[in-house]
């Protein structure tokens, strides 16, 4: 198998993290690509038609596209229950909101990045960082008891959100009246597969 990804991609990174923390690591060929949305890859778009990274390539199937899907497919090929049943739906919903942050976070990204200065707009960045606060938030209060568990993907997601956050938005400086959620990523961050994946 291949997968198309990007170091600086927090959702093709969730799938590395996964990829290593069920031993799969030399199963999945990693294929880093260039590409953005004004001027997609044509390997990435050949391989998913939205011409978003991750995907993954199989030999003998038709390639799997958007991080969820792909976790979900490595995690049930290795049998490692990082979707357990007993807690699916909470586990379902942190990686979402932890996607959601991803989603505002790269958005941000795109907006200095791909359009001209003139046309950028200031309002449409702090919106987006709005959503990200919300969703901290809820993290930091109503999901705690659930990131303190077993490891799960809800678990893995919030730890690649963070880390883009720091990556990409260190400025807005996440942490502040978060202290639950600043701990629990201190120690989160320690993990092998963390660090074997932080963005170059």
């Amino acid at each position: 198998m291949q997968l198309i990804f990007s170091h600086a991609s927090p959702f093709a990174r969730k799938v590395r993290m996964l990829a290593l923390e069920t031993g799969q690591e030399n199963e999945v060929e990693l294929v880093e690509l260039a590409s953005s949305p004004l001027d997609p890859d044509p390997k990435l778009t050949a391989a998913n038609p939205m011409s978003k990274i991750p995907a993954l390539i199989r030999p003998d199937a038709p390639t799997l596209y958007d991080s969820r899907v792909i976790t979900r497919f490595l995690d049930a090929r290795a049998g490692s229950n990082l979707y357990p049943e007993s807690r699916l739906w909470d586990a379902l919903t942190i990686e979402a909101t932890a996607d959601a942050i991803m989603d505002a976070g790269v958005l941000m990204v795109y907006e200095l990045r791909c359009r001209p200065e003139v046309m950028q707009f200031p309002g449409w960045l702090d919106a987006q960082w709005g959503k990200i606060e919300g969703a901290l938030d809820a993290l930091n209060t109503r999901w705690m008891s659930h990131l303190s568990g077993r490891l799960d993907m809800g678990q893995i997601a919030v730890g690649c959100a963070l880390g883009y956050l720091d990556f990409r938005h260190a400025d807005r400086e996440w942490r502040k009246g978060r202290d639950a959620l600043d701990d629990w990523f201190a120690v989160f961050s320690q993990r092998d597969s963390f660090k074997a994946t932080k963005p170059e």
